[in-house]
C-alpha cells in the first residue's frame, strides 16, 4: 500500500461476481489507488468503470500481479489454482471466490461476522465460502452464542443466478420460447438438462456416491470448517428454484439449551448485529429474495420453536447470492484486514 491506497486486481472481473465487486469496492471505505482489472481473452479490451472512470480489461497472464497488493479471483476453481498462487508470490494478499482452496486445512474460509479472527499477517491466501453457507452461518452465530448447536438440518433455494449468466440467459429463454431446449441446468458435466422456468430441480452440481450432491457437501464441510466443529451434525439438501437473485434457506437447529417459547428466540435474532428480523406474523412479514434482492444484509424470519422437542427451533434466512454470498463478502474480508492492519507493509 502506498500513501494514496492498495493497488487491487479483480480476477473475472467481466464475470457477475467480478462486477459486483467491483461496485461493491465504489461504496466501501478500502482505500484504491489503482484497479486492474483481468478476465479471459475474450473479454479482454472491453471498458468497466470505476468511480465513473473507465478501465480497460487485459488479459490473465502470469505477469498480472506485479506491484498488485490486494487480489480478488471469481473466474473458476482451474484458474485461481493456477493464478493465486503467482499472485501471492509477488506479494499481494488474495482472496478467493471460488471453490479451489476452501477446505485447504491450511487456508481459513472466512465470513467476518463470524471468523475473522483467524485472519493475520500470515494469510496471505483466503477462501471466500459457498454462497449458502454465508448465510447460513451469520444467521446460527447468534444461536450458537446464546445456546450452542448440535445439528443442522438445511434445505436450500438457491437462486439461478447462482449458476452464472448464461443460465439466467437460458431462463429469459424459456419464459419467452416453450421450444427452447435446455443445455445448462442442473449440471453441464452431463448431458441432461431440465428447464427451470416454472420449476424446481433438486440437484446442484454433481451427485456423489452417498447420494448427496457435490454443492451439498459443500455447505456441510464448510459450515464445520468455519464454526471450527467438526463434531457438529449437518445435513443440507441444495434445490435451484425460478428466481434470478437472493438464496433461501430454511434451516433447523438442534441447541444445546432448552428454549422456552417462540419469543425467546426472536430476541436472540433482535438482539444480533450480524442478521435483520423481518418476522411480523400478524402482518404476514418475512424474508424473500424478490423484495430483498441486492441488498447487503442477512435476513431471518419465520421463527418457530419446535412443537415437540423443547431445544430444537425452525427458521428462514435470505441473502443475495451475489452480494453477501460472494462480492460482498470478500470485500468484507478486505475491509476487515485493512482496518487491522492485515494488508500490505
Amino acid at each position: 500500500m502506498n500513501q494514496h491506497g492498495y493497488a487491487v486486481a479483480i480476477v473475472g472481473a467481466s464475470g457477475e461476481v467480478g462486477r459486483s465487486m467491483i461496485e461493491t469496492l465504489e461504496r466501501y471505505p478500502i482505500p484504491v489507488s489503482s484497479l486492474r482489472l483481468l478476465a479471459s481473452k475474450r473479454s479482454a479490451g472491453k471498458t468497466l468503470l470505476f468511480k465513473k472512470e473507465p478501465i480497460v480489461i487485459e488479459e490473465l497472464s502470469e505477469d498480472s500481479f506485479e506491484g498488485i497488493d490486494l487480489a480478488f479471483f471469481s473466474a473458476g476453481g482451474s484458474v485461481s489454482l493456477k493464478y493465486a498462487p503467482i499472485a501471492v508470490s509477488k506479494g499481494a494478499v488474495v482472496i478467493d471466490n471460488t471453490s479451489a482452496f476452501r477446505m485447504d486445512p491450511t487456508i481459513p474460509l472466512v465470513v467476518p461476522e463470524v471468523n475473522a479472527h483467524v485472519l493475520s499477517k500470515n494469510t496471505p491466501l483466503i477462501a471466500n465460502p459457498n454462497c449458502s453457507t454465508i448465510q447460513l452461518v451469520v444467521a446460527l452465530k447468534p444461536l450458537i452464542e446464546a445456546y450452542g448447536i448440535e445439528s443442522v438440518n438445511v434445505s436450500t433455494y438457491q437462486a439461478i443466478s447462482g449458476a452464472g449468466a448464461k443460465a439466467l440467459y437460458e431462463y429469459e429463454q424459456e419464459l419467452s420460447d416453450e421450444s427452447y431446449e435446455p443445455q445448462i441446468l442442473p449440471t453441464r458435466s452431463d448431458k441432461i438438462y431440465y428447464q427451470i422456468a416454472h420449476n424446481v430441480i433438486p440437484q446442484i452440481d454433481v451427485f456423489l456416491s452417498s447420494g448427496y450432491t457435490k454443492e451439498e457437501i459443500k455447505m456441510i464441510n464448510e459450515t464445520q470448517k468455519i464454526l471450527d466443529d467438526y463434531e457438529l451434525k449437518v445435513n443440507a439438501t441444495c434445490v435451484r428454484v425460478p428466481v434470478r437473485y437472493g438464496h433461501s434457506v430454511s434451516v433447523t437447529v438442534k441447541l444445546k439449551k432448552p428454549v422456552n417459547d417462540r419469543e425467546e428466540i426472536i430476541e436472540v435474532f433482535k438482539q444480533s448485529p450480524d442478521v435483520i428480523l423481518r418476522d411480523n406474523i400478524l402482518h404476514q412479514e418475512y424474508p424473500m429474495p424478490s423484495y430483498l434482492a441486492h441488498q447487503d444484509e442477512v435476513f431471518v424470519g419465520r421463527v418457530r420453536k419446535d412443537l415437540f422437542e423443547e431445544n430444537v427451533v425452525h427458521f428462514w434466512v435470505v441473502a443475495d447470492n451475489i452480494l453477501k454470498g460472494a462480492a460482498l463478502n470478500s470485500v468484507q474480508i478486505a475491509y476487515y484486514m485493512h482496518r487491522h492492519g492485515l494488508l500490505g507493509d
